[in-house]
């Protein structure tokens, strides 16, 4: 394989450069992991006598970095032995360390200014054929080499990790106009053989593929649930496993992205795609904005769309003070408080239970006469001809369209696969 990669340099420690570090050294590639440095003491560290010019101070932000996957959970590393392949340093002291590199990945903050002025640095050192990749999931990646050099031009793409990457196996591939084809290739397979990922090959355009379908599907949820009087539960059990998705469906995923985040996405992809026939789906919904001001952001505030909370126990064996166990509650979206969880009655959903194959079970729910029906046949009607009309915006063809939503959406099947499956004609 032409441009051999066997050492790479991580910019940007935060969740997603640290677990690119941590996947890459489970795959035995050691890699520079390297982040700002700080611009003041904390208190702690002004108690010890440090200095802005102490080793230990200039590397808090990446230590910090590093720790957070040593302890995720899931686990970052598949043995914490692994951390030893990660090297930290910052941007001031370190960012020479980008010329005895095959790959250079930038994961830093979502800002095009941060960005350009950062790679304007790594052009200047970095040796000639070294591999450059932006991990951004919103900003054209044309636009983040614009200025750049030749040579960094041509071996410049975009390669979109899905967190966490260790367990999601989505990898989107995003070359420019002047891409040399030998980079998409050796990242492709260094990708595939060495890091385990499906690879998916992207247009330059907003969100690329899986994100672009993906938070379309879970706008769509949103407004079918608000239009049809749904609650949140109920969403929730029509788009999960009944319907091939992932137990986390709807929003229990948006728990867990993060609320902020998602309202980010969606806001962003309102902005930059005016000419979208459905751009209207990308609205945030007023209670999701009062969500954020409140600061109900899911798993990270401990409250989003659920939250754990206390009941009291009746005839049933006691924890902690003997009155109180831990249960679910759910958001109600009309008042912003959470109540006791409760289960929808759907009897499309019940009869689903007892049809192993998904695509018959698909069929039966999406033509079902009941509210599950309804609501599964808006959702999924909207999803199959949004996705089909991506094309070729987003992608040349539907088995990319199908490969991303399946490796980075978990769903067990595809746009297009649930096309064939309900049936086409009908």
């Amino acid at each position: 394989m032409a441009n051999q990669i066997n050492k790479v340099a991580v910019l940007g420690s935060g969740v997603m450069g640290s677990a690119i570090a941590a996947h890459l050294a489970n795959a035995g590639i050691p890699s520079y992991l390297l982040d700002i440095v700080p611009k003041e003491l904390t208190a702690d560290e002004t108690a010890k006598g440090l200095t802005l010019a102490s080793p230990t101070v200039r590397n808090r932000i990446v230590n910090a970095g590093l720790d957070s996957a040593k302890k995720a959970r899931p686990a970052a590393f598949y043995s914490s032995s692994f951390a030893s392949l990660v090297t930290v340093g910052n941007f001031d002291d370190n960012l020479g360390w980008v010329k005895d590199v095959d790959w250079i990945v930038e994961v830093v903050v979502e800002r095009l200014d941060i960005k350009q002025a950062l790679l304007k640095k790594v052009d200047a050192i970095r040796k000639a054929g070294t591999i450059v990749s932006s991990n951004t999931s919103g900003i054209p990646i044309a636009s983040i080499k614009e200025g750049l050099s030749e040579d960094f031009r041509k071996h410049f793409l975009g390669t979109h990790f899905f967190n966490p990457p260790r367990y999601m196996r989505l990898l989107e591939i995003i070359p420019t106009a002047e891409t040399l084809p030998e980079v998409v290739q050796a990242m492709s397979e260094f990708g595939e053989r060495m890091l385990g990922k499906g690879i998916v090959y992207c247009k330059d355009r907003p969100n690329f593929i899986a994100n672009r379908v993906g938070v379309f599907a879970m706008m769509a949820a949103m407004r079918a649930m608000l239009e049809g009087n749904y609650t949140i539960e109920e969403v929730d059990q029509m788009t999960g496993p009944a319907t091939g998705k992932p137990k986390s469906a709807t929003f229990r995923t948006g728990d867990i992205v993060g609320i902020d985040t998602l309202v980010h996405v969606a806001n962003n992809l309102y902005d930059a795609v005016p000419d979208d026939e459905m751009r209207a789906t990308f609205v945030v919904p007023d209670f999701i904005k009062k969500m954020v001001e409140n600061k109900m952001l899911g798993d990270k505030t401990k409250q989003g769309f659920y939250k754990k909370g206390d009941r009291h126990l009746q005839g049933q064996a006691r924890e902690g003070d003997g009155h109180l166990a831990k249960s679910i509650l759910t958001l109600d979206y009309n008042t912003l408080q959470y109540r006791e969880r409760q289960k929808g009655k759907f009897a499309s959903i019940e009869a689903g239970k007892n049809i192993e194959s998904l695509p018959e079970r698909l069929k039966m729910l999406t033509y079902a006469n009941d509210r599950a029906g309804e609501f599964i046949w808006k959702t999924t009607s909207a999803i199959l001809l949004y996705a089909a009309n991506r094309i070729p915006e987003i992608s040349d063809d539907i088995v990319n369209v199908d490969k991303a939503m399946r490796w980075g959406f978990n769903w067990q099947l595809g746009p297009f696969e649930m096309w064939d499956a309900i049936g086409v004609e009908e």
